[in-house]
C-alpha cells in the first residue's frame, strides 16, 4: 500500500491490526510462511508506518506497536527451532508448540529462509536469540551439503539425513539460495555471501544447461529432471545482486521465451520437449520472473525487461481479470481458469510490475535523500534506499538495523555494571552487619537485588515452556504435493 503511495489504507489496517491480531491461538502453523508473511509483513509495515503518516511513539523505529506483534509471533516459532542440528520443524501450534507426532522433514528453504526477518527482529529489539536460530539453522544445511556441494530438498532436521535428494534452484530450496545473498547484504556478513558463492560454483558446475538449470542428484551431480520450474524465474534476479548480470540477462531471456510462448510461466515447463508438464500447466499469477525484470531493470535499463513487464500487464489482464479480481490461470494451454486468486498475487506480482515502470518510486532512491529520526539511542538515518526485499516482496530498511541494537546493548552493559556495583555496595553493608551479628565470613543476597538480576536474565534471555499436542500430523507426502511436486527418496 505504501509503495502504492495508498497512505490511507495504510494507516487504517495498521489500526485494524493494532485492534484484532491475536496470536495466542490453538492453530497449528508453518513456520516458513508465518514468518515469511506475518513477521516479515509486520516488521516491513513497522519501519514504513513513519512515512506512512502513522503516529509512532517514542523511541520509534527501536518499539512501536507492529514491531511488539513481530516479536510476539517470531517467538511463537521458536519451540520449531528446538531440534538436536537446529533445524525447525515445518509447523508449529502457536498455544503449545510442536506437536509430537508432527513429521521431521522439513524441505531446505523451510529451515534457510529466516535470517533477513530474524535478524531484523534482533537488531531492532536488541535480543539475540532470532538472529541466532536462524544463523544457526543456515550453517545446519551448509554443514550437510554433499560432497560435490550441493543440498537437496528435504531433511530430517532430527537426524539430518537428506530424505529427498533432488538439487535444484526451484522449489523447495530457492529462499534458501535467496535468503544466503540478501542477508549478507541486509548484515554486510562475509561469511554468508562466502556460502553462497561457494553453492554457486556447484549449482554452475552440475546444473546449469545452456542457460537452463536442471534438477541433479545432489551427491553424484545425475540429471534426474530435465524440467524448468516457474519458481526458479527469481534466479536472474538474485544473480543481478551479486553482480552477475550478464549470466543472469542470458537465463532470464531463456525463461522469457516460455513466457511468450504461454503468456505466462507453468509451473514446470520440460526443457528438452519444449512443453508444459503434465499436471503442471497451471499459471497462479507467480512473480519470480517480473521480480527478475525488476532486478534486472534497475542494473541495466535495457528496454526488453519493460517488454516483459507490458508482455505480463496484458496477458493477466486479458486472461486472468475477472469481476472479484485477478484468477489463477488453471491451464496455461487454453487458458481455462481457477476460481481462486493467491495472495503473493497482490503482495508481490503487482509490487513488482509497479515498481518496474515507476523509476521515481522512494524504494529506487540512490541515497540521494534520507531522513534522521532521533531514538533513545541517538540519531538514526533511515529511508536512503537499498531496500531488501524478503521473499514475500516486504521491504526491509536496512539502515533501522543500525538504529537500535548495538547502542541498546552498550547501555544495558552499562547498566548491568551499575547494578552489580550497587549491589556489591549494599551487600557490602548488608555483609558487615551480618558479621556483626553472626560472626564474621557470613554474607546474604540483598532480596532487591536478587530480584533485578533475575530481571536482567530475563530480558537478555527469554525463555518459555511449551506444552505439546498429542494429534496426528498431516502425512509427509500429502505436505510434499503441496509445493506441486513429490520428491522421493532416490536412495
Amino acid at each position: 500500500l505504501q509503495i502504492l503511495g495508498n497512505v490511507s489504507e495504510f494507516q487504517r489496517v495498521v489500526s485494524v491490526l493494532q485492534e484484532g491480531v491475536d496470536f495466542d491461538i490453538d492453530v497449528n502453523a508453518s513456520v516458513f510462511e508465518t514468518n515469511i508473511r506475518v513477521v516479515g509483513g509486520l516488521l516491513s509495515a513497522h519501519l514504513l508506518s513513519k512515512k506512512a503518516g502513522v503516529e509512532v511513539e517514542v523511541g520509534w523505529p527501536c518499539s512501536g506497536p507492529l514491531l511488539r506483534m513481530a516479536e510476539e509471533a517470531a517467538r511463537k516459532l521458536l519451540p520449531a527451532f528446538q531440534t538436536p542440528t537446529g533445524m525447525p520443524y515445518g509447523t508449529v501450534n502457536l498455544l503449545h508448540g510442536v506437536n509430537p507426532g508432527e513429521t521431521p522433514v522439513t524441505c531446505t528453504a523451510g529451515i534457510g529462509t529466516f535470517i533477513v526477518e530474524f535478524a531484523t527482529l534482533s537488531h531492532l529489539t536488541g535480543d539475540p536469540v532470532f538472529e541466532d536460530v536462524a544463523r544457526k539453522a543456515l550453517k545446519a544445511l551448509w554443514k550437510n551439503r554433499s560432497d560435490i556441494g550441493l543440498v537437496g530438498n528435504h531433511i530430517d532436521v532430527l537426524t539430518a539425513k537428506w530424505v529427498a535428494q533432488d538439487a535444484g534452484i526451484g522449489a523447495g530450496v530457492d529462499s534458501y539460495f535467496e535468503y544466503l545473498v540478501k542477508g549478507a547484504i541486509l548484515l554486510q556478513d562475509k561469511e554468508l555471501m562466502s556460502m553462497f558463492l561457494e553453492y554457486n560454483k556447484a549449482i554452475k558446475n552440475y546444473t546449469k544447461f545452456d542457460d537452463w538449470y536442471l534438477w541433479v542428484q545432489m551427491y553424484k551431480g545425475t540429471v534426474s529432471m530435465p524440467v524448468f520450474q516457474s519458481l526458479e524465474a527469481y534466479w536472474p534476479g538474485l544473480q543481478s545482486l551479486i553482480g552477475d548480470v550478464d549470466n543472469a540477462m542470458r537465463t532470464f531471456l531463456n525463461y522469457y521465451t516460455v513466457w511468450k510462448q504461454f503468456g505466462g510461466l507453468p509451473e514446470f515447463y520440460n526443457i528438452p520437449q519444449g512443453y508444459t508438464v503434465d499436471k503442471r500447466e497451471g499459471y497462479p499469477l507467480r512473480p519470480e520472473l517480473i521480480e527478475s525484470a525488476m532486478y534486472l531493470y534497475r542494473a541495466t535499463r535495457d528496454p526488453t525487461l519493460l517488454e516483459l513487464g507490458r508482455d505480463a500487464v496484458e496477458s493477466i489482464e486479458k486472461i486472468s481479470k475477472v469481476d472479484c479480481g485477478f484468477a489463477t490461470i488453471k491451464d496455461l494451454r487454453d487458458h481455462r481458469l481457477d476460481n481462486r486468486m493467491e495472495s503473493f498475487f497482490l503482495a508481490e506480482t503487482v509490487k513488482y510490475l509497479y515498481l518496474l515502470f515507476d523509476p521515481d518510486n522512494f524504494i529506487h532512491n540512490d541515497g540521494s535523500v534520507f531522513d534522521v529520526v532521533l531514538t533513545p539511542y541517538g540519531e538514526c538515518v533511515l529511508n536512503a534506499g537499498g531496500y531488501i526485499f524478503n521473499t514475500e516482496a516486504h521491504p526491509i530498511d536496512p539502515a533501522a538495523l543500525h538504529c537500535c541494537r548495538k547502542r541498546k546493548e552498550e547501555q544495558w552493559e552499562v547498566e548491568d555494571l551499575m547494578r552489580e556495583f550497587y549491589s556489591l555496595k549494599k551487600n557490602k553493608k548488608f555483609t558487615l552487619k551480618r558479621a556483626a551479628d553472626h560472626g564474621e565470613g557470613e554474607s546474604a543476597k540483598d532480596p532487591e537485588d536478587a530480584s533485578s538480576e533475575k530481571g536482567g536474565e530475563t530480558r537478555n534471555s527469554k525463555k518459555s515452556s511449551h506444552s505439546l499436542l498429542s494429534c496426528p500430523s498431516q502425512s509427509f507426502n500429502s505436505k510434499l504435493a503441496v509445493l506441486g511436486q513429490v520428491f522421493l527418496d532416490n536412495n
